[in-house]
């Protein structure tokens, strides 16, 4: 939710209860999730106010959330991209939900 902005640092966390209760999730669940986030200095605990988003949390996940990529799915998206003859034009070319994909070459173009 904080990489997607929709909450932004600084912001109160929902309570531990209604995330429990909209999720159908045990409470202590709920609550030792909070506990890692503000263990890994991603939210910060205000004393009779909850949980806040910390400063620099967006930032944090942000490098988190790229090296993951990097390491875990970039080999495998790479190695997709060379088996079907792909290069970078094709693929910025083509719209994300790839309703309009580019023709494939003829034999000739891929001689050429």
């Amino acid at each position: 939710m904080v990489l997607e902005g929709v909450l932004k640092e600084g912001e109160a966390l929902p309570s531990v209860r209604q995330v429990a209760a909209e999720y159908r999730l045990n409470p202590l669940t709920v609550l030792k999730a909070y506990q890692q986030l503000a263990d890994e200095g991603l939210v910060e605990k205000r004393r009779g106010l909850g949980m806040f988003v910390a400063e620099g949390a967006r930032k944090a996940l942000m490098k988190d959330e790229r090296t993951r990529f990097l390491e875990q799915e970039w080999p495998k998206i790479h190695a997709t991209i060379q088996r079907l003859g792909l290069d970078a034009a094709t693929l910025l070319a083509t719209p994300p939900d790839g309703e309009s994909l580019p023709p494939l070459p003829t034999r000739t173009e891929q001689t050429e």
